[in-house]
């Protein structure tokens, strides 16, 4: 096995602990609100604290110039180990009050320093295969974060169990990450230069790309966040609730996990057809399941089921095309802080749409949370529409 198989083995491996945790306080929210009597805002702020979290991390990380300065498995391990332990402490806290909340929000800031981080170490393998390998980080990126809900379901309502699981899992991923050596077209920055963020407005490829997805992120965190739920509600009007309860998390496993398989396909066609036509694909069809999944709410339980699985594994196979993109068209030594810039704005907006669905729902039902969500791949693709490139040149700008 060549050097740089073995590494991208090592990378998968820690991409998919290090995000492991990402969903656990989503995953668990049945078990906890039936314990503790939690009210909607709490559990919408256990939600929407990560990707908050996450934002402001990787805001920070990127105005820093961190993942291009240092050394960025060194930078992944630390920030692994931290999660691990802000997740345990969990345990130790009232469930659901200021402290738990404040918990997953240090949880999201630390997060900022593994996948955005994994992406710049991804990169600095190849130039040529980067569709296919973005695509595969992501994929391992996904099965991630469909594990608290694994953790869930096999744990039952003994919750923490699940955290517990977790962070030894997210653990182990910080010795893991060691182990991956770095690319030959990895680049360091010496010093942080203002220039990397400008290009995110003043180079319109660049700025095609970050908006396409925005748009894609519109979407795609909260329908993860609450899918488990949506999918309880929904079966619910079929089942009795103990058993909508239990299909609905192993629904949201299954729609989340779907995503990985496609994230790889869809990574190998891209390079061959172009990124951006796989990304717009993606839009096109998720945006198309967002709609169908809320006109069958409370329908047949096998619809709802079969639509879920479709919409989770188009969600997803735009976000790699994207950041490859973000990274082909950025400088080398500048591609980790535009990756984690770009990172850093998509989930700042996603702590609003995780915020808003639930209120959304209590006011007028989650099939209306759906066509909200769906207004994001539709602006996505007006937005990318410069991004399409043919030999070397801009498109429609």
């Amino acid at each position: 096995m060549d050097r740089q198989t073995l590494s991208m083995i090592f990378l998968f491996v820690a991409t998919l602990s290090g995000m492991s945790l990402w969903f656990m306080a989503a995953a668990i929210i049945p078990d906890m609100a039936a314990e503790a009597k939690l009210a909607e805002t709490e559990l919408a702020w256990l939600s929407s604290m990560v990707p908050a979290g996450f934002g402001i991390g990787a805001l920070g990380f990127a105005l820093l110039g961190l993942p291009d300065r240092i050394d960025p498995r060194y930078l992944f391990a630390c920030c692994a180990f931290a999660v691990a332990l802000l997740n345990l402490l969990l345990l130790a806290v009232p469930i659901g009050g200021p402290a738990a909340i404040a918990l997953r929000f240090t949880s999201g800031v630390m997060m900022a320093g593994t996948w955005p981080v994994s992406m710049k170490i991804a990169v600095g393998w190849t130039v040529h295969r980067r569709g296919a390998l973005m695509g595969s980080l992501v994929a391992a990126l996904v099965a991630g974060q469909a594990v608290p809900y694994l953790l869930a379901w096999f744990g039952g309502a003994d919750w923490r169990l699940a955290i517990m699981l977790g962070s030894a899992i997210t653990a182990c991923c910080g010795v893991v990450i060691l182990l991956c050596r770095l690319g030959p077209h990895h680049a360091r920055a010496t010093a942080f230069r203002t220039r990397a963020i400008a290009l995110v407005w003043t180079d319109r490829r660049i700025r095609a790309a970050v908006l396409g997805y925005l748009g894609h992120m519109w979407e795609f965190i909260a329908f993860w966040a609450w899918v488990g739920v949506f999918a309880s509600v929904s079966y619910s009007a079929s089942l009795a609730p103990d058993a909508a309860v239990s299909l609905g998390k192993l629904s949201a496993f299954l729609c989340i996990l779907a995503a990985a398989p496609v994230c790889v396909l869809s990574g190998f066609v891209a390079d061959r057809v172009g990124k951006e036509r796989v990304a717009a694909t993606a839009l096109a069809i998720s945006g198309s399941a967002c709609v169908l999944t809320a006109l069958t709410f409370g329908g047949p339980v096998w619809l709802t089921f079969a639509l879920l699985i479709v919409w989770g594994a188009a969600v997803i196979p735009d976000s790699p095309q994207f950041s490859a993109l973000v990274a082909d068209f950025a400088p080398p030594d500048l591609a980790g802080s535009l990756l984690t810039f770009q990172a850093s704005l998509g989930f700042l907006m996603t702590t609003l749409t995780t915020q808003l669905a639930p209120r959304i729902a209590e006011a007028h039902g989650w099939p209306v949370v759906m066509g909200v969500l769906a207004l994001g791949p539709v602006f996505g693709l007006v937005f990318m529409r410069p991004v399409f490139v043919r030999r070397g040149r801009v498109i429609g700008d």
